[in-house]
């Protein structure tokens, strides 16, 4: 006899294995168990069960050595696949231009895809001097402006465990190579709302990037500008902040997240001695 799920219960296990996505993507980091129970209030036995399922079909992923949950491969294309797609790039494209246009440097936005920096789109600038990165480049966490503002908002722990083992990865005599060096720095962004890069991955390079925020504040994506260090220094970079900003809050609205939530920044973000260059007219 084949027993048949009523239409009923099977929305009800459709949308717990929704909340419990929900759970993991929302999460400063793995997620455990026990933390996922406590979070969906449904009995343990019932979260494993949906775990289990959501990880047969490669939608999470489980560490064999922390048991923590994390996002699985197919949920990570599948949220990239809506990223990239044509409704949502079209009008993201303009933000970056037209902050191309304020400040005359290269822009792009990133994402966090697992433990590395995943270029969705970029616009460059009409400087012949210019660092290019394709749309579809993934560079590292720890030693770039978008990595650094992701690792910021993760705990400790969490950090430790997207990086894994020390030393990390060195590329230039610049790279921050200890847990010690890089959680002060991952400090002083998470104050500021601002992630820097000081020839840290390439030589001669500067970056810096600001968050796309979703209506519970949490960041899910960045906006970054990159210029050589002969052109530009950190310093003056901060100058074109309110610019990243902006195009990060049209990127925010045009993927229903809500509107940008400004990040507490100190007065010398805002305040630069450098001031910012006159605009040039638009293309």
């Amino acid at each position: 006899m084949v027993t048949r799920t009523s239409p009923a219960a099977a929305e009800s296990i459709a949308l717990r294995a929704f909340a419990a996505l929900e759970q993991v993507v929302n999460a400063a980091g793995p997620m455990t168990l026990d933390e996922l129970t406590t979070a969906l209030q449904l009995p343990k036995p019932t979260v494993f069960r949906i775990l289990n399922m959501l990880k047969d079909a490669d939608l999470l992923r489980r560490d064999p050595t922390s048991k923590r949950y994390t996002v699985g491969p197919r949920l990570s294309s599948f949220a990239l696949d809506l990223w990239r797609s044509d409704m949502l790039r079209v009008p993201w494209r303009r933000a970056l231009e037209e902050a191309v246009d304020q400040i005359e440097e290269s822009c792009n936005l990133t994402v966090l895809d697992n433990d590395e920096v995943l270029y969705l789109d970029r616009v460059e600038s009409s400087h012949p001097l210019r660092l290019h990165l394709d749309v579809g480049t993934r560079v590292p966490l720890h030693c770039t402006a978008s990595g650094k503002l992701f690792l910021s908002q993760m705990d400790p722990d969490a950090v430790r465990h997207v990086l894994g083992p020390e030393p990390y990865e060195r590329f230039t005599p610049h790279t921050l190579t200890s847990f010690r060096e890089l959680h002060a720095d991952l400090l002083k962004v998470r104050r500021s709302g601002v992630g820097t890069h000081d020839c840290e991955r390439f030589d001669d390079s500067v970056a810096i990037a600001v968050p796309v925020r979703g209506q519970d504040g949490s960041v899910v994506a960045a906006v970054a500008m990159h210029a050589p260090s002969s052109r530009a220094s950190i310093r003056s970079c901060l100058a074109f902040v309110p610019a990243l900003q902006r195009a990060a809050a049209v990127i925010a609205e045009t993927v229903a997240l809500g509107p940008l939530r400004p990040a507490p920044a100190p007065a010398a973000v805002h305040a630069p001695a450098a001031p910012a260059p006159p605009g040039r007219r638009r293309r």
